[in-house]
């Protein structure tokens, strides 16, 4: 294959340049919504590098992405800061040891900086204080809840702060939602970062077949992303499962709705299950990987035969997620409820259940009792961008749905153009959450026991798209093979994408 043509970094630049403008803009806006004076300056703290554990090995640096987003910043241990009146932009720069030349290459004066990230001015960190003083107008600081993850930005912190005059409630929802809708500079990053992902997919399963390691094909897909697309880091830990392991590890309730949104999902791949079993004949892959680039991360989802050819029950589960992943990407567009989309593709997966005779009764029925939870306990998707999860999916004033299933949505927003969100419809057998539905008196009136214990061990399909919302629909930044006849022609040699 080729080699992917990645954007310049003239463009890069460019692209937080925008993203700034876009925060002082929101900021001065959301300033004057609330009465107060049009001043004062952002100032964020950008990551550090740490160690692990007690030794003196630096693990790989990724920059904090709020930081990131407005900066593109590399490096660790920088401030910057944001003049909302007149959008001046400044960064802080570390001053470094000496040493750090002999060992780590050449030291760069706060000038470099300037010019290779496209802000107005840069100083030395230990110069912040005298600097922030002349503006003499309130910080405004990063500090807010990740809805995903439950836990709250770090707001900067420097010797010498208590001096300022601070504020820790604005920014953190007007940056969260700037992040939310896609610029289109932010669009070409992102589609380039899904063309080198898709591809990597592609690799992968040409190369899949029975008797290789799990890690065999994550490794296949690391390797192309990095040596063909540049993309040195993954947006996340690969989930490279096959067999009974594409059961994620669940312990779920269907009466306690939280434990399964916080605690109880282990994604396969992590360091306790190291995608490290051997790829049987026979057996279904669930492969959700995706590469990073300049920050930027793609997440997809491919499930296919690890032997290349369809049985009749992974046709049935199969055709039945992709039905629901087709039937929602064709009715995105501004002002649709992703509500809907989540029901939506929950109806399309019981109703292929049913042809398959694990479920009996009215389908309409099931929805109403949450069923589709059962067989999909996750969200239909997530916001994504700088982050897997990216903020923004339940902004101040919006709340979860205390619903089996529906509590674990990432968002309940109306979609809006320039939304950047996965379409990741699921169906498996789970016997953590089977054998209390199969107990519960309302659920197992639609489950079909006998058919459903042939399906046992059987695991699961998940399809994942990345898919941004446009002003009339939408448009699919992945290209990967989804029909049952293009998959099995992939994983024979076939080409793609068509030509």
């Amino acid at each position: 294959m080729a080699r992917h043509r990645p954007p310049s970094f003239s463009m890069l630049r460019e692209m937080h340049v925008h993203n700034r403008k876009k925060l002082q803009n929101a900021m001065a806006e959301k300033l004057e919504s609330i009465g107060q004076r049009l001043a004062g300056v952002v100032l964020l703290q950008g990551g550090e590098e740490r160690y692990r554990d007690c030794t003196d090995h630096l693990e790989l640096f990724r920059q904090e992405s709020f930081f990131a987003y407005l900066f593109g910043v590399r490096e660790p241990g920088f401030y910057a800061a944001i003049d909302i009146a007149t959008g001046q932009s400044i960064l802080f720069v570390p001053r470094l040891d000496p040493d750090y030349a002999v060992w780590l290459g050449e030291i760069h004066p706060p000038s470099f900086f300037k010019e290779k990230y496209g802000v107005d001015a840069a100083y030395y960190v230990d110069e912040m204080v005298s600097v922030l003083r002349k503006f003499d107008a309130s910080l405004y600081l990063l500090h807010g809840l990740n809805t995903d993850s439950n836990r709250y930005c770090k707001p900067a912190t420097f010797q010498g702060i208590e001096g300022f005059e601070q504020d820790t409630k604005v920014l953190h929802p007007v940056l969260s939602e700037c992040r939310v809708i896609k610029s289109e500079l932010e669009l070409e990053l992102l589609r380039y970062v899904n063309e080198v992902s898709s591809a990597a997919h592609v690799k992968v399963m040409r190369s899949a077949q029975p008797g290789l390691k799990e890690y065999q094909l994550e490794s296949t897909f690391q390797h192309y992303c990095y040596m063909e697309g540049g993309c040195r880091e993954c947006s996340y830990t690969c989930i490279c499962a096959t067999g009974e392991n594409r059961q994620e590890v669940l312990s779920f309730s269907l009466n306690t709705f939280l434990v399964f949104l916080y605690s109880a999902v282990l994604h396969y791949g992590h360091a306790a299950a190291p995608n490290d079993q051997i790829a049987s004949d026979g057996a279904m892959a669930l492969l959700d990987m995706g590469a990073e680039y300049h920050f930027y991360g793609s997440d997809i989802t491919c499930s296919f035969p690890v032997n290349g050819k369809f049985t009749e029950k992974q046709r049935l589960i199969y055709t039945g997620v992709l039905e629901a992943q087709k039937a929602v990407i064709s009715k995105m567009k501004p002002g649709i409820s992703w509500v809907a989309m989540h029901k939506l593709a929950e109806t399309k997966i019981l109703e292929a259940l049913k042809t398959a005779g694990c479920l009996k009764g009215n389908v309409e029925d099931m929805m109403e009792n949450r069923l589709g939870a059962v067989f999909m306990p996750h969200g239909l998707g997530h916001f994504l961008g700088l982050d897997t999860h990216d903020p923004g999916g339940y902004p101040q004033g919006m709340s979860r749905i205390n619903e089996r299933g529906l509590v674990s949505l990432r968002t309940v927003r109306t979609l809006e153009a320039g939304m950047l969100i996965t379409v990741e419809p699921g169906c498996y057998f789970i016997d953590a959450v089977l054998d209390p539905a199969l107990e519960d008196p309302v659920l197992s009136r639609f489950l079909n026991r006998e058919a459903i214990d042939k399906f046992r061990g059987f695991g699961g399909v998940r399809l994942e798209d990345d898919v941004i919302v446009t002003s009339d629909g939408c448009e699919n930044l992945t290209n990967c093979p989804r029909e049952i006849s293009d998959v099995e022609d992939v994983m024979a040699g076939g080409p793609w994408p068509r030509t």
